[in-house]
């Protein structure tokens, strides 16, 4: 059978403003999720689902209930073959609370085979990949493949007890035997580890094709929005060599979001995107590009993306590129430490979009921080705007002038990014933050303002100015003054 490998996946990331139309409420749960996935597939033209079974009840019985629900839709649509449901698992050398939610859902891929089978008469398995959040060695993804096919396949050819049947013999068959794990690198060490990581992973193995994703949110959070760019390019260049090292092909998966400061994949600017990382294989859509734009819109400009030619990526300087991203990281780190305490006490008014416990994350974990924390990428990132605080001016003013002219030759999305998030700031935040504090942020943005020239979003200015005042009175309006900004923009966080 042919391999084909997917061109858009749809998250269930809750940066979404609005609700979808077929949602119970604005925090979407189990038979939402089931209901999205079909919507993805049927209406909006994804080619595969992720689905999460990271901190939220875990529906393991999505294959089942989408095969019995739209039954004439996934006739026509082969799920395995045509579409793709794609399960991210918890990392259990990092998430030790939910360590053991692996195993129940390792051990549902079998049961979903036979659902699969019974309903397409054939063998192919509607699951056979799996994410695995955090990676930070080729150890941990051999653990995963290792434990499905010995411990979750393999234990067809156990005997239930000393001369008596299979496990097999008793219940059946277990397909498939094997599956592919995905790696997902979140952090700088390991980015700019990916292709190491992955060379000693694949050593042992026959495959035809293997999968990597690259964090795009959480690398900003951690380092900056600058930085974060620079990785991903450092990383897809340096895998794109791999590739033709090993002779076996490697599909980037790009983890991008609305939010300038998350990706900048909006309707209006896939082509940029395609453009900026033409080496990307699979782009992500999450819940903002689905659900707060016109639905002929996101169609439109999701059949762009796939119609786009996958191809090589833009030659970089990676030595160049590692100064900027220290330089970046050390003034971004300098100047998120002393606001954290307040985008901590603001983020806990940004509204949920999704029934789900938060992912542990890296930015915690980071050494480099010391002992800042922060919400994670969504919630900082509107808490930010919701402040007239766009986060993509922090760490700006560590560039100096020829590192702005080279970041302008390889960072091609870098103008429309950048004039997109200026034009949320709201100089009325120089009022509302500390007297400590407010210097270090107009030194980020006077460095902005040589190379910018954005007029304000008027409406936005004006609904931030009324929650930084509704912030100083403490008026109890602020979560919906939140989500009215957020409408302007078109994206929660």
């Amino acid at each position: 059978m042919k391999i084909k490998i997917p061109r858009i996946m749809s998250t269930q990331h809750p940066d979404n403003v609005s609700p979808p139309f077929f949602a119970h409420s604005p925090e979407m749960s189990g038979d939402d999720e089931i209901q999205e996935a079909y919507y993805a597939f049927s209406h909006l033209g994804c080619d595969e689902q992720m689905w999460d079974c990271e901190g939220k009840e875990v529906d393991i019985y999505v294959i089942r209930k989408l095969l019995s629900k739209f039954p004439h839709y996934f006739k026509k649509h082969h799920i395995g073959k045509d579409i793709f449901i794609t399960l991210r698992v918890p990392n259990p050398t990092i998430e030790k609370g939910e360590a053991k939610i692996l195993f129940e859902t390792l051990e549902s891929i079998p049961r979903s085979f036979d659902t699969a089978r019974s309903f397409y008469q054939d063998d192919v398995p509607p699951i056979f990949e799996v994410i695995l959040p955090m990676t930070t060695s080729w150890k941990c993804l051999n653990r995963i493949y290792h434990y499905y096919k010995d411990f979750v396949a393999g234990k067809e050819k156990n005997p239930l007890c000393p001369g008596d049947i299979t496990v097999g013999e008793w219940i059946g068959e277990f397909k498939p035997k094997t599956i592919n794990v995905i790696p997902l690198f979140e952090d700088k060490e390991h980015l700019l580890a990916a292709h190491e990581i992955l060379r000693e992973y694949l050593k042992d193995k026959k495959i035809p094709y293997q999968r990597v994703f690259l964090a795009r949110s959480d690398p900003a959070l951690n380092y900056g929005m600058i930085s974060a760019v620079l990785l991903n390019k450092i990383a897809l260049q340096r895998l794109w060599q791999l590739s033709e090292e090993l002779n076996i092909p490697l599909y980037p998966i790009l983890g991008v979001g609305s939010a300038p400061f998350r990706g900048n994949l909006r309707p209006e600017n896939v082509r940029n995107i395609c453009f900026e990382f033409p080496s990307v294989q699979t782009f992500t859509v999450q819940s903002a590009f689905k659900y707060d734009y016109p639905v002929e819109r996101v169609i439109s400009a999701i059949a762009k993306l796939k119609q786009t030619p996958r191809l090589q990526g833009w030659k970089i300087d990676e030595a160049r590129c590692l100064e900027i991203i220290d330089k970046v990281s050390k003034s971004y780190h300098h100047l998120i430490e002393k606001l954290a305490p307040i985008i901590n006490a603001v983020s806990k008014f940004v509204p949920k979009r999704r029934m789900r416990k938060l992912h542990i994350g890296l930015f915690g974990y980071s050494r480099t921080i010391g002992k800042t924390t922060l919400p994670r990428a969504i919630s900082f990132c509107a808490t930010c705007y919701s402040l007239g605080l766009p986060p993509e001016i922090f760490g700006f003013e560590a560039l100096e002038e020829e590192d702005f002219a080279y970041l302008q030759e390889i960072y091609l999305d870098l103008r429309p990014t950048m004039e997109t998030a200026l034009s949320y700031f709201n100089e009325d935040i120089f009022d509302f933050l500390p007297s400590t504090i407010a210097p270090l942020v107009k030194r980020s943005l006077e460095a902005v303002d040589k190379h910018f020239e954005v007029a304000p979003d008027k409406e936005h200015q004006y609904l931030t100015s009324l929650i930084l005042k509704s912030l100083q009175e403490g008026k109890n309006e602020v979560s919906s003054l939140i989500i009215e900004a957020a409408h302007i923009r078109r994206f929660l966080g």
